[in-house]
């Protein structure tokens, strides 16, 4: 009985499978089958695979063509299985070779030319079939960069299926065709030069808090009137962080790959700015999708910033999505069919006016909006998603005294913050050496209070404060935190009163 077998890759969020291929021709009523849980694009590939075959001068045979996707239990999406398709058919017919085909993953879009298209997510995808023990790749000429990213990967680029044929034994004559080059299949606005650190005039206080947070991965809520310089801040925080690391790279190139959004010749070293507009949904934020399950701002924002601006504007429901990435660096997105689950370890930047006019506390304007609207316009924030932010602090407009001030002193670059912050980050990597934890607000509460206690004289002040009830447990684990991350900074050993007082200060700088 002729069959063919390959292999493809289903991607579940971030996390591949690998999918069995198999062709049964039989000679039952002309006809093509495809089972095995396909959706709607995919089950489109039995026209683009007899379109493309005939093109390739490999016609199919008035044949009964059954094509199994195997698990067949698993959820299949998208057009990336046409190529696994077309050289299955083509094993099973006798085109190409049987035992070639079965050596190799196959991943890509057809045309009806016979041309290969690039996809989106061949990064996850090639990476998912290098892991199950599957390193030989072929994939569109269009994507051969961003697969060849995969450390340990044997990636065979084709521009059409009848070279793919070819290259699988066909006996077919070469015919040259232009590839399809890899475009954005999601539009990337320019991100323009990195902002620099030293175009912040005054704010001194500010700006060391902004070292803080870049120092031990704290997150941050800004409060302050329009003009103050929020979204300057927290523009520059992704300038004060250090290059990703390897794994780091890799899955930020890896959701990059998955949006559609172009990875190129080499992996993403920069953390990444996210900042959705307050009209965003809940699906749009952390991820979601009635079929295929796609990443939201938050996931793109995984070893980055997340830049909430005009944070009361947001949806409640939509704030208090991020309550539980906050806390496990995790997003999951349940459907009925299929879990997927994406990396959501992000530094969280809220900006906030005090009130809905924005005037409430400047000194130069006067504020017209009644006490209960001020605490309206506030409480859209939850108390549980605020308790999860390290820093609280005031922001204030800078006046000309400061402006003056500014030009005679100098002020420090981005450049000069990341030395500093790599140095903090340093000191907290080698203290937490051969514990899962690599930067401070990683360290659970137990730890703190426990191998790495400071002293009742040493928290006197953050004790009182959680015997009067100005904070919670919560808080409390997180102040010790960004105490341990001021002393870092500071370059002691341990941290003091002093800084517990500074951390009780940007935790409580609101109030």
């Amino acid at each position: 009985m002729p069959l063919g077998r390959t292999f493809a890759v289903s991607l579940v969020g971030l996390s591949g499978a690998l999918v069995e291929v198999e062709t049964d021709l039989s000679s039952a009523l002309p006809g093509f089958v495809l089972i095995g849980l396909p959706d709607a694009a995919l089950g489109e590939a039995k026209d683009r695979v007899r379109a493309a075959s005939a093109n390739s001068d490999c016609p199919l045979p008035s044949r009964k063509l059954t094509v199994n996707l195997s698990p067949a239990a698993l959820p299949k999406h998208g057009s990336a299985f046409d190529l696994a398709i077309a050289v299955s058919v083509l094993a099973a017919t006798g085109v190409a070779s049987a035992e070639s085909v079965e050596r190799v993953v196959h991943i890509g879009e057809l045309g009806l030319d016979g041309r290969l298209r690039p996809v989106a997510g061949v990064l996850p995808a090639v990476l998912a079939a290098v892991r199950s023990g599957h390193t030989r790749v072929m994939v569109p000429s269009g994507n051969a960069d961003e697969a060849s990213l995969v450390p340990g990967a044997e990636v065979v680029a084709m521009a059409s299926l009848r070279d793919a044929a070819i290259w699988h034994g066909a006996e077919l004559d070469p015919i040259p065709v232009d590839p399809l080059p890899a475009a954005a299949l999601t539009e990337q606005p320019d991100p323009g030069p990195e902002p620099d650190l030293a175009d912040i005039v005054g704010n001194e206080e500010s700006v060391a808090a902004l070292l803080v947070a870049a120092a031990g991965a704290h997150h941050v809520f800004l409060l302050g009137p329009p003009g103050a310089g929020k979204t300057m801040l927290a523009s520059r925080l992704p300038g004060l962080l250090p290059d990703l690391d390897a794994d780091a790279a890799l899955e930020v190139s890896s959701v990059r790959s998955l949006c559609g959004a172009p990875v190129g010749r080499a992996l993403v070293t920069r953390p990444p700015l996210e900042s959705p507009h307050h009209t965003v949904t809940a699906a749009a934020m952390v991820g979601g999708g009635s079929g295929q399950i796609r990443p939201g701002a938050a996931v793109r924002a995984s070893h980055g910033v997340l830049f909430l601006d005009e944070a009361p504007e947001f949806s409640a429901a939509v704030l208090d999505t991020l309550r539980q990435p906050l806390e496990s660096g995790v997003i999951s997105i349940h459907r009925a069919n299929a879990t997927a689950h994406f990396p959501g370890r992000f530094q969280l930047v809220l900006a906030a006016n005090p009130c809905p006019c924005g005037n409430y506390g400047a000194r130069d304007s006067e504020c017209t909006c009644p006490p209960h609207a001020r605490r309206r316009y506030l409480a859209r924030i939850s108390g549980p998603l605020l308790d999860r932010i390290d820093i609280q602090l005031s922001v204030r407009r800078v006046t000309a005294a400061q402006v003056a001030l500014s030009a005679e002193t100098p002020r420090m670059t981005t450049a000069e913050g990341r030395r500093r912050v790599l140095h903090a980050r340093a000191a907290a990597g080698e203290r937490l050496s051969g514990t899962p934890w690599s930067v401070n607000s990683q360290v659970p509460g137990p730890w703190l209070r426990g191998p790495a206690a400071l002293g009742g004289r040493t928290t006197a002040a953050l004790d009182r404060a959680l015997e009067r009830g100005g904070l919670t447990m919560r808080g409390y684990d997180r102040v010790l935190r960004l105490s341990w991350t001021v002393a870092d900074l500071d370059g002691a050993e341990r941290p003091a009163a002093e800084h517990v007082g500074r951390a009780l200060y940007l935790r409580r700088a609101m109030s």
